[in-house]
């Protein structure tokens, strides 16, 4: 849980090589252990980089097994590793916790705890290198598939780490894809059982059970629908 810093104090970043950039008044942030980051990028010229239902199982594959500390290799190097080979993957075995996700026909939402130094930009480019790869095999394309490496929010208070899980957990109404379009940790906040991709306590744990948090995500959502028309941030955020 975060406290102090007024949630309006949002930093956006975007990354390319070794140069970061800024976007309006927005200043540039490191990534720090322990710290929240609300990471988001789309394909290049906005298009779709997720075609099938496969590809979207892919992505998820490898937000899984990419996220170590020790390097894996490529995913098909993986599947040759007996089941357990990557360990018990422990905060230290780890090189973030994902708090929540939600993949979009042309854009995906992740909120990252960094764990390990270096944690985020070692997963991110694992994570998208891997894909990129992938994609361009399996559809005989060639060049970037992403618009830049990545952009990045800093969360600096617990209301916008809240706010933040509520934003990407329905990023798919935001955009009102219909259902089957994207594929979102939502519906593990729902479940609420053990399992899934998501590090869900750092949320879940502030309210009293799991119908209070979806009742303070969906009234979250309305009130930002209403707002991005005015905010420059959100839009940008919105990746349209």
């Amino acid at each position: 849980m975060l406290t102090g810093a007024n949630p309006a104090c949002q930093v956006l970043t975007w990354h390319s090589g070794c140069q970061a950039g800024t976007i309006g008044y927005m200043r540039a942030h490191a990534f720090a252990n322990g710290e929240f980051y609300h990471v988001f990028n789309r394909g290049v010229d906005k298009r779709n980089i997720f075609l099938e239902k496969d590809d979207f199982a892919r992505f998820l594959l490898g937000m899984e097994v990419f996220n170590t500390v020790e390097p894996i290799g490529s995913i098909y190097e993986h599947s040759f590793l007996k089941k357990d080979a990557l360990g018990s993957r422990d905060a230290k075995s780890r090189l973030v916790d994902i708090v929540c996700y939600c993949l979009n026909p042309n854009h995906y939402h992740f909120t990252l705890e960094q764990l390990v130094d270096d944690g985020v930009s070692s997963y991110m480019g694992r994570l998208s290198g891997g894909f990129a790869q992938y994609f361009n095999r399996k559809y005989k394309r060639s060049g970037a598939l992403f618009e830049s490496r990545y952009k990045s929010t800093h969360v600096v208070s617990n209301e916008q780490l809240l706010h933040t899980s509520a934003y990407v957990n329905l990023n798919d109404r935001v955009h009102g894809l219909r259902r089957g379009a994207s594929v979102s940790s939502w519906h593990e906040y729902l479940a609420d059982s053990p399992g899934g991709l998501c590090k869900k306590d750092v949320i879940l744990k502030q309210f009293k059970n799991v119908a209070e948090y979806r009742d303070f995500a969906e009234s979250s959502f309305v009130d930002m629908q209403g707002r991005k028309q005015s905010s420059k941030e959100l839009r940008q955020m919105l990746l349209e």
